[in-house]
């Protein structure tokens, strides 16, 4: 006999706590019209002794010159008159309360003026008279309780805020301020997100596969005595479905999934990071097993002791230290596994990465060949496409590329086919994509001189000549010096796989990225602002070589950088002599690339001038454009030599993969 368990939380529209919020939402509302009817008759009731009279009567006292003042009112057609002092007892018995008053009904405002003027025109009256149009009592009553039920509105208002109660979506209120954010996906709010919608990442879809296995069926893990992983850190580049995986684990598992940003815990009042994270673990444990995923926790878990004289870390540290005491603390965690997600692990507490909190790093990087094969398998499937598309050529031209950037390669092209009104989204319209992407937005109405024109041009032909001259550069695949973006000319290449780099491949880089400045200056006596970005990338690789990679002659075998960013601080782990040397270390690299560019391309200038004619006539050139003038390559490629190691070994030819690449755009 199986029971079924029932949630603790209760449905829409049903619940004793509804109830409850209705009936204290009511009586609010009956206090509040009870204070607003006391106050408006409070405010409009005249205590004042009143008596009305007979016209035969009223006209007796007006000639005694018994009245202060008469008031006639227009809409009422009313007579008041209020009594002199002296005259009172004439027309009261007895005391009387505040200004007595008489009044006395007439036809019309007109008709009385008339009397008025002919009766006492030669009797000494001195009664101030006066008309009025007379407000409707109702108006009045509205009109003098209108401040009061502001207020009493106002206050209904702030205590339904207070208390969190009868506003939809009220997440607690003022007094509820330290309660989780988190959201809930389990069996009445499920996710439709499963491992199925997630192309690529195999390694990391088995690694939380795993955690959603034991949750299934946790008896198969826990015979042999192992014991599931507390907690899973999801750690790549942005874009590469972190959270998309986390997603497919709340569609997946069949246990209760919270999940919240590592934000929302933190707020402006002192002690509420650490109650929300109170409060999510106690509901966490009140619904294990389960899930909880705390995405971009690096928003609450940088590591502690920085900048320890600005106050307003302690309320961070203290929402991290809460964290850390309820992943792995004395209480009792059984059930609640931790999934987190960060492209900052290297600004993350080391408390808060050790074993028994998160057990698990899971890399997420971006995705090789294969996997982007599989992802725009995914991005495509919307799409309408004609047979010119081929998958494997976009896998191939897209390398480095996330999962985020094909989906928006897939997305531009469809746009560029609509904007171009096509039936289909064909081949050019996703090269075009990526051009968009990689390059910026072509920018045909530039205006450029022809001086400018001619020398951008000179500029990539450099680029291209002696990238294509070096066996260890990247190969060419496109050059245009049609502006994109903010530069005015950009080179395309397609690096080839490298799971190491030898100071030599690092050299060839070095002198092709300067063979622009070199061509300027060799062809045009003259150098431009145009070479700034690949001065930038030269010198950052420079200083890389001299004091991250030991590739120095006068500093060999030294590496001062420091990967996880926690130990030097602002202080340089090198004496000034030091720097000093350093500086000059990078200075004769660059110097000797520089040199050895100016040498490349003085022995091929005449395939330089005519590369940069052919540049200048048709703005763009290709790979077989090139090739055309300088001959193929003599030099095999990585792939080309693994090629044909498999033909010589008679082996299956699997697809080879890239690096990621980045196009080289100069602006001037």
């Amino acid at each position: 006999m199986s029971t079924k368990k029932e949630s603790t939380h209760p449905k829409k529209g049903g619940g004793n706590n509804g109830g409850k919020q209705k009936q204290r939402i009511a009586v609010y509302w009956m206090y509040g019209i009870i204070f607003a009817i006391l106050g408006a008759l409070y405010m409009t009731t005249d205590s004042s002794t009143t008596k009305e009279v007979g016209w035969t009567e009223f006209e007796t006292l007006a000639k005694d010159n018994a009245f202060e003042t008469i008031t006639a009112f227009n809409k009422k057609n009313l007579i008041e008159a209020v009594l002199k002092p002296e005259k009172i007892a004439q027309v009261f018995e007895g005391e009387t309360k505040g200004t007595p008053k008489i009044f006395v009904k007439i036809s019309s405002t007109e008709q009385f003026a008339d009397y008025y003027e002919r009766a006492f025109k030669d009797t000494p009256i001195d009664a101030k008279l006066r008309y009025e149009e007379g407000d409707d009592a109702i108006w009045n009553y509205f009109i003098s309780a209108a401040p009061f039920l502001l207020f009493v509105l106002v206050l209904v208002y702030l205590m339904r805020r207070m208390s969190g109660s009868g506003l939809p979506g009220s997440t607690g209120g003022l007094f509820s301020v330290g309660k989780s954010k988190a959201q809930l996906f389990d069996k009445d709010n499920h996710a439709n997100i499963t491992f199925k919608d997630v192309a690529g990442l195999s390694e990391a879809k088995q690694e939380v596969e795993e955690i959603v296995s034991f949750l299934r069926n946790p008896g198969k893990y826990t015979e042999l005595g192992g014991k599931i992983p507390k907690g899973a850190l999801l750690v790549g580049p942005p874009g590469t479905g972190k959270t998309l995986l986390a997603k497919a684990v709340a569609g997946e598992a069949d246990v209760p999934f919270f999940s919240m940003s590592g934000s929302d815990f933190v707020e402006m009042f002192v002690g509420v990071g650490a109650s929300r994270v109170r409060d999510l673990f106690r509901q966490a444990k009140e619904k294990a097993p389960c899930i909880v995923f705390i995405d971009e926790i690096d928003a609450v878990g940088r590591a502690r002791g920085r900048n320890n004289n600005i106050n307003t870390n302690d309320e961070r540290e203290n929402t991290l230290n809460q964290l850390l005491t309820e992943m792995d603390g004395f209480g009792s965690n059984s059930g609640v596994i931790i999934l987190a997600a960060t492209n900052r692990s290297d600004v993350l507490d080391k408390a808060l990465l050790r074993a028994g909190r998160f057990d698990r790093q899971i890399n997420v990087e971006l995705p090789d060949l294969n996997e982007r094969k599989e992802i725009f398998g995914v991005h495509l499937r919307p799409l309408k496409i004609d047979d010119s598309v081929d998958v494997d050529f976009l896998a191939r031209q897209t390398p480095g590329f996330s999962g985020a950037d094909i989906a928006n390669v897939c997305n531009e092209a469809a746009l560029i086919a609509a904007r171009s009104d096509k039936q289909f989204v064909q081949k050019e319209d996703f090269m075009s994509a990526v051009d968009r992407i990689v390059g910026g937005l072509e920018k045909r109405s530039k205006i450029t001189t022809q001086q400018e024109r001619h020398s951008i041009a000179v500029h990539e032909a450099g680029h291209a000549t002696i990238s294509w001259l070096l066996e260890h550069a990247n190969p060419l695949v496109k050059v245009t010096i049609v502006p994109r973006g903010k530069a005015l000319g950009a080179a395309w290449y397609l690096p080839e796989e490298r799971q190491i780099t030898t100071r030599e491949q690092l050299l060839d880089e070095m002198c092709a990225t300067l063979g622009g400045r070199a061509a300027e200056e060799l062809v045009l006596e003259r150098i431009s602002t145009g070479a700034s970005n690949d001065l930038e990338r030269v010198t950052k690789q420079a200083y890389a070589m001299v004091a991250y990679f030991g590739m120095s002659e006068k500093l060999p075998n030294l590496n001062y950088y420091d990967s996880t960013g926690q130990d030097w601080g602002f202080t340089k782990p090198y004496s000034e002599r030091t720097a000093q040397l350093i500086d000059e270390e990078v200075q004769a690299i660059v110097n000797e690339q520089y040199e050895r560019a100016k040498k490349i391309l003085s022995e091929k200038a005449q395939g330089h001038k005519e590369l940069a004619d052919i540049l200048l006539e048709r703005e763009v050139i290709f790979t077989e454009d090139v090739e055309l003038i300088f001959g193929k390559r003599p030099w095999l490629s990585r792939s080309q030599e693994l090629e044909a190691l498999r033909e010589k070994e008679n082996t299956p030819s699997p697809q080879e993969e890239e690096v990621p690449s980045e196009p080289q755009a100069e602006s001037v």
